[in-house]
């Protein structure tokens, strides 16, 4: 099993950018291919991007793509997700999460759940 949580949310501008960090604990996160996903106010859980460690196939969302990067450091047992040129509709909860097989499209894939990082962009 593993614990992941998540870090780096905040109240930016639109424009700006931020680095949400996910530390896991518990297993190596090597062991899991893991993703982020998003949750604003009344919405549904969205998909925003995806990695496998093996090979280091990225995914992303059409939304975020070509301003957002997911990337992982074995060594600190951590993921991440750069957010640059961030805009209102951003806005949301961002959620850390590793599944073991299946899609990583679909948050049902997803094995364990981070807690959440509020991330807020102004205009």
């Amino acid at each position: 099993q593993v614990q992941l949580a998540e870090s780096g949310g905040g109240l930016v501008r639109a424009g700006d950018s931020l680095r949400l960090s996910c530390a896991a604990s518990g297993r190596t996160i090597s062991s899991y291919s893991m993703g982020w996903f998003r949750q604003a106010p009344g919405k549904e859980r969205e998909f925003v991007a995806a990695m496998r460690w093996s090979g280091g196939s990225t995914y992303y969302a059409g939304s975020v793509k070509g301003r957002f990067t997911i990337s992982g450091d074995n060594a600190k047992n951590t993921v991440y997700l750069q957010m640059n040129s961030l805009k209102p509709e951003d806005t949301a909860v961002y959620y850390c999460a590793a599944y073991i097989g299946g899609s990583y499209y679909y948050k049902e894939s997803y094995n364990y759940w981070g807690q959440g990082t509020q991330v807020t962009v102004s205009s």
